[in-house]
């Protein structure tokens, strides 16, 4: 489905109109492009002067003043200086507008992705993503710092052409004109279907990324399923099917070039062909043909140039069009355009009759009827079967997702009323499976408050049980982690992932069972610290072990996204209900540990 749509796009774009995208990005450097046009202009004015040198320099060989004829070299000479002077300083503009915008154009489709809601990310691969902040900016750099100026240049010297040409014989002007409906013709239809084809190329390009990027990134995985040889297969597949279009596109664009060549040039020899018999007639000198021919040339050199720059342009605007669908892309969920002030209140969390259902999964409700209340500093423990809704409920507090009926506050506020930024700010969270940036372990621990000093830093390490081993590291806390934390064991991980969420010092607590990949004695001290913690903190956690359950002051047994019981673990262990079955099977390693 998503394949047809795509090929619909691609069909509907025919022509270089996206380019006006790029437009919000080009208005604040309107002086440095209006700078840029002017030194092409005048690059354009100069190089139509050189065949008039040219012809006055031919003509002048049959002067019998020897001054004259020096002049007119003096002159060719100096024009000469003038054309490069104005070709480095038009390259100088160009080129540097070009790298400016297109800077500017991945910080704005970076600043709007990393924003997006989980939802977004449901329907899009980050490895295509990723495509397109490299390889289609990469195309757009091209064609604004080089194409565009190139072919601004040239339509300049088609028409300054065209009307010294002209001027230096009507009648073989005319000739010429005859060739150019010819030239026209296969530029417009078979740019059209360079165009789709370009689209194609970049669609199927990201598609092999966005594969790439997901089996890369679990390369572990991959090699302990030994999939290596159907994710090598699965991969070449995609590449060829990315070399197929781009060969198809190649094909394409190398036929029109070809036919405008010929056509542009036999034209030329035909046109010169015919103002040399008038040479010899004496109806015009040698300098005014060998002028009439550079003109020519240069008429027809540019819109050769023209054809193909047309291509370039062609892929631009298609690479313009799905950086432009980025960043006007719907996003589920949004800040309120007057969000509500949040007090600095102790946490109080409250789930008012919440219905929620993800949107990949638009069958199968995640959370029903859900109404659950969370006292400021209460501990409260969800367990459950998987799938029961335990991580809904944390990703609804943090509103990754928005519930379709009910109300979801926090210390009385609706999340809704709330700017997103806001409200995450009163949250620490330690996931079961920690994110570890490729950066040192203090920028790590730092991640969730960028100006804690070091020794908060250090502070809050401790109280995790991971000051002892971030010692032991060769640079100690500016070890460098490697990609994913790939240098550290998964406790180690774990413990960095903890004191990341006492340096945040937030007022509500969310624990994905924050000490199930630890050892006995590092397990012992981080749930001390975790304690610690959460005095006077609202704390949830996701329960998998007996002992985090039976220091919770409250345990909430989901079941299909719905509440089925709720108590301690001494009532609910009594009730001999769906708590006591879990807590004979799911937590027995818990207790035996």
């Amino acid at each position: 489905m998503a394949r047809d749509s795509k090929a619909a796009d691609r069909e509907k774009s025919r022509s270089i109109g996206p380019l006006r995208g790029l437009s919000p990005f080009l208005r604040p450097y309107r002086g440095q492009a209006l700078a840029a046009l002017a030194a092409l202009t005048v690059t354009a004015a100069i190089s139509l002067t050189l065949p008039i040198a040219v012809r006055r320099v031919i003509d002048g060989f049959s002067a019998e003043d020897v001054s004259r004829m020096d002049a007119y070299f003096g002159a060719a000479i100096a024009i000469a200086a003038a054309l490069a002077v104005g070709t480095a300083a038009r390259f100088w503009l160009v080129t540097r507008l070009g790298e400016r915008i297109v800077a500017d154009i991945r910080r704005a489709v970076y600043d709007r992705m990393i924003g997006m809601s989980p939802a977004f990310y449901e329907k899009l691969m980050t490895g295509e993503i990723l495509s397109r902040l490299t390889t289609d900016t990469t195309l757009i750099q091209s064609v604004i710092g080089s194409s565009v100026s190139i072919a601004l240049r040239n339509i300049l010297i088609f028409l300054g052409g065209l009307g010294f040409m002209l001027f230096t014989s009507a009648k073989l002007t005319g000739l010429v004109l005859l060739i150019v409906p010819l030239v026209i013709v296969p530029i417009l239809t078979l740019g059209r279907k360079l165009r789709k084809l370009s689209r194609e190329n970049q669609d199927r390009i990201a598609e092999s990324s966005g594969m790439a990027s997901e089996t890369l990134q679990a390369a572990q995985t991959v090699q302990a399923n030994t999939h290596e040889r159907a994710s090598r297969a699965a991969f070449g597949s995609l590449t060829e099917r990315a070399f197929d279009a781009a060969r198809r596109r190649i094909a394409t664009r190398a036929a029109m070039t070809a036919i405008v060549i010929f056509l542009i040039f036999t034209g030329v020899v035909g046109v010169l062909w015919i103002g040399a018999r008038d040479v010899r007639a004496g109806d015009m000198s040698a300098g005014e043909l060998v002028q009439f021919l550079i003109y020519a040339i240069m008429v027809a050199g540019g819109v050769a140039a023209l054809s193909e720059i047309w291509g370039e342009l062609q892929r631009a605007a298609g690479a313009t069009e799905r950086l432009v669908e980025l960043l006007h892309a719907p996003d589920a969920l949004t800040d309120p355009e007057a969000p509500a002030a949040l007090p600095e209140g102790p946490g109080a969390v409250r789930f008012d009759n919440v219905t929620f259902h993800y949107p990949g999964r638009p069958g199968v409700s995640a959370l029903s009827g859900f109404s659950l209340d969370i006292r400021p500093g209460e501990t409260v423990a969800l367990v459950g079967p998987s799938g029961a809704g335990k991580t809904t409920v944390f990703q609804l507090l943090q509103r990754f997702y928005a519930p379709e009926s009910g109300a979801v506050t926090l210390d009385g506020v609706d999340l809704s009323t709330l700017a997103m930024e806001d409200l995450r700010r009163r949250f620490a969270l330690v996931p079961q499976e920690p994110v570890i940036f490729a950066a040192s372990a203090r920028e790590n621990i730092r991640f969730g408050r960028p100006e804690a000093t070091d020794a908060e830093v250090e502070a809050a390490a401790r109280a995790a049980a991971a000051h002892d081993f971030l010692m032991r590291l060769p640079e100690g806390y500016d070890t460098y982690v490697g990609e994913r934390g790939v240098m550290l064991s998964g406790g180690q991980k774990q413990r960095i992932a903890i004191a990341r969420a006492v340096l945040r010092d937030a007022p509500v607590l969310l624990l994905d069972e924050a000490t199930s990949a630890l050892d006995a004695e590092s397990e012992r001290a981080v749930q001390l610290a975790v304690e610690e913690l959460s005095q006077g903190r609202t704390t949830l956690v996701i329960a998998h072990r007996l002992a985090t359950v039976k220091k919770a002051d409250r345990i909430v047994v989901l079941a299909d996204g719905e509440i089925v019981a709720q108590g301690t673990h001494a009532e609910l262990v009594a009730q001999d209900g769906l708590y006591a079955r879990l807590a004979r099977l799911q937590f027995t390693d818990g207790a035996a540990a």
